[in-house]
C-alpha cells in the first residue's frame, strides 16, 4: 500500500514538472516586441493588438493601445480563430 501510495505521488509530481517545463519552452520560443518597435507597426494592416489584461487590471487602468481589441485572457480557444494567421498579432496585458 505504501509503495504503491509513493508511486502514485512520484507519478504525479512528475506529470506536474513536465507540464512546467513544457510551458516554460512553449513561451520562450514565442518572439517578443519592444514598446518602440511596437509603436513603429501601429496602424499598420498587418497587425492585430490584443490587450488580454484581466478584468481588474483593465478596468483600473486608463490606458491602453489605440485600435488594440479586449480578449479574454483565459479564453484563446474561444477567440484565436477570429484573427487572421498571416497577419502579425501582438498580445499585451501589462
Amino acid at each position: 500500500m505504501r509503495n504503491k501510495r509513493l508511486l502514485l505521488y512520484v507519478t504525479f509530481i512528475t506529470g506536474i514538472l513536465l507540464l512546467v517545463m513544457s510551458l516554460t519552452v512553449t513561451a520562450a520560443s514565442v518572439p517578443r516586441i519592444s514598446t518602440d518597435e511596437l509603436k513603429t507597426k501601429l496602424g499598420s494592416a498587418d497587425l492585430v493588438v490584443l490587450d488580454v489584461r484581466g478584468n481588474w487590471d483593465w478596468v483600473k487602468s486608463e490606458e491602453q493601445i489605440p485600435g488594440s481589441d479586449r480578449v479574454p485572457p483565459g479564453g484563446a480557444n474561444q477567440w484565436a480563430a477570429n484573427y487572421p494567421k498571416e497577419k502579425t498579432i501582438v498580445l499585451y496585458c501589462a
